[in-house]
């Protein structure tokens, strides 16, 4: 059972175009799925992180494997 949406969007689009390569070459643009045809949403933004945002990140994934570790 699929629960994220736009995977389930993907399997819809394997269904009716029956494999990966003619999902990419899908003729039918005015269809509401085209867009989410490949498994990602084209209207997410992206997460743009600050330096010290990057520095804090690494530190909280350090901290969890040395606790993982001991």
């Amino acid at each position: 059972m699929i629960t994220n949406p736009v995977k389930a969007i993907r399997a819809k689009c394997l269904d009716c175009n029956y494999t990966s390569q003619e999902v990419d070459l899908c003729p039918c643009k005015d269809c509401a799925l085209w867009p989410f045809r490949h498994g990602k949403n084209p209207y997410r933004a992206k997460r743009v992180m600050s330096e010290e945002q990057k520095k804090a990140a690494t530190e909280r994934l350090a901290k969890a494997r040395r606790k993982l570790n001991d």
